[in-house]
C-alpha cells in the first residue's frame, strides 16, 4: 500500500477533508461576489465603475466600503490563511501514515472549526468567540506538521 492511494483510509480520509475545505474556500469567494450584487456595492477598483452587463449605472458609491460585503471578502481572506495551510500539512501528515483514529479526529476537527467559525464571524460574535474555533484548526495544523516532522526524523 502506498500512503497516496485510495487503499489507504488516511489519505482517503484527507481528500475529504481536503475536498470539503476547497468547496468552503471557493464558495466563500462566491458568498462575496452575492453580496456585491445584492447590495451594489464593495467594489474595490475604479476600473469596476465603467458600465458594463453587470453593472449598467455604476455610481461613485459602490466604491465606498460596505461592511456586508467586506464582513464576507474577510471570511475568506481568513480561509485563504488557514486552509492551504491544511492542504499542505494534511498532505504530508497522510505520507507518514499516522493511526487512522487520529487522522480522523484531527481532519474533522479542522473541518468542523473552520465552518464553526464561519458561523460566528457571519453572525458578528465577539473576537473571543471567534478567535476559539481559529485557534483550535491552527492547532489541528500545527500538531499534524509536527508530527510529521517528527516521524520524518525519527521513523525514517
Amino acid at each position: 500500500m502506498t500512503a497516496y492511494s485510495m487503499e489507504n483510509p488516511v489519505f482517503v480520509a484527507y481528500l475529504i477533508a481536503a475536498a470539503i475545505m476547497v468547496l468552503k474556500l471557493m464558495g466563500q469567494g462566491w458568498m462575496t461576489v452575492y453580496r456585491m450584487v445584492q447590495s451594489e456595492a464593495g467594489l474595490l477598483n475604479p476600473e469596476d465603475l465603467l458600465p458594463g452587463p453587470f453593472n449598467r449605472a455604476p455610481n461613485p458609491r459602490q466604491l465606498e466600503e460596505n461592511d456586508y460585503v467586506e464582513r464576507s471578502r474577510r471570511m475568506h481572506l481568513n480561509d485563504l490563511e488557514n486552509i492551504p495551510a491544511f492542504l499542505a500539512a494534511g498532505l504530508i501528515f497522510a505520507a507518514v501514515e499516522p493511526a487512522l483514529w487520529l487522522a480522523i479526529l484531527l481532519m474533522a476537527t479542522f473541518v468542523v472549526s473552520r465552518l464553526v467559525h464561519t458561523i460566528v464571524y457571519a453572525t458578528r460574535q465577539r473576537h473571543e468567540v471567534r478567535a476559539t474555533p481559529y485557534t483550535i484548526g491552527s492547532l489541528v495544523v500545527i500538531f499534524m506538521a509536527l508530527y510529521t516532522l517528527v516521524a520524518a526524523i525519527f521513523l525514517s
